[in-house]
């Protein structure tokens, strides 16, 4: 479970960069965090994944507190969320095999479980058979397939996943979105960082409307406000 309750932060620069922010997202849930440049998303993900704590408030990431969490918690934590970036960040010089077994070694995953674990993932995403290409040798579809399976592959109780369909084009954009719709289907939560309305208003889910650090909107239905 996902918890913000009236959640305060400024940066050293004078930034207010969220002012009380109240949300929720329960096991199992998919939920957008939608709203203009400037409104709060990235740092909800900084405090999603512990590279920031509140200033006021308490966060909560899957029965961790972010507001007092100890050092040697955070990897902890951040072992039940996985992070998936618009940039895909994988590794240019290693295969797809082992950007995912990267990953599970560094959580101190056995290599009998790495050998079990990524073939199931990679068919997951619908990447079988290209365990041993490169990253440029993958299209960018292709390549947020394989981020999404390093996401996935430590089996993470929630997927943050920031601008996901960012460098991508409308179809294939698409295509993602369906595949972070399957995932959370099998139990996963899924929350998705985005200022694509079209894809928002296609999928029809939950969704958090920021702006200006604070929510202005929660409901299932269309992302309407102008970013």
């Amino acid at each position: 479970m996902i918890r913000l309750k009236d959640v305060h932060k400024t940066y050293v620069n004078g930034t207010h960069a969220l002012n009380g922010v109240s949300f929720q997202v329960d096991d199992g849930d998919f939920a957008f965090l939608v709203g203009p440049s400037g409104s709060g998303k990235s740092t909800i993900i900084k405090l999603l994944t512990g590279e920031i704590v509140p200033d006021r408030g308490r966060v909560m990431v899957n029965g961790f507190s972010v507001s007092n969490i100890r050092e040697w918690q955070i990897p902890l934590m951040r072992r039940t969320v996985g992070v998936i970036f618009q940039d895909f960040r994988l590794i240019q010089n290693k295969t797809v095999y082992d950007n995912l077994a990267l990953a599970m070694r560094a959580v101190g995953a056995s290599r009998a479980t790495v050998q079990e674990r990524i073939p199931y993932v990679l068919e997951l995403v619908g990447l079988r058979g290209k365990e041993k290409s490169f990253p440029d040798q993958l299209s960018g579809g292709e390549q947020q397939r394989v981020a999404i399976a390093r996401a996935l592959v430590n089996n993470p109780i929630t997927i943050v996943a920031d601008e996901p369909t960012g460098n991508l084009d409308p179809a294939m954009s698409l295509e993602i979105m369906t595949l972070l719709e399957r995932i959370n289907a099998l139990g996963t939560t899924v929350i998705v960082v985005t200022h694509e309305r079209e894809l928002v208003n296609h999928f029809r889910k939950r969704v958090i409307l920021l702006d200006r650090g604070t929510v202005i909107g929660d409901g299932v239905g269309t992302y309407e406000v102008e970013a």
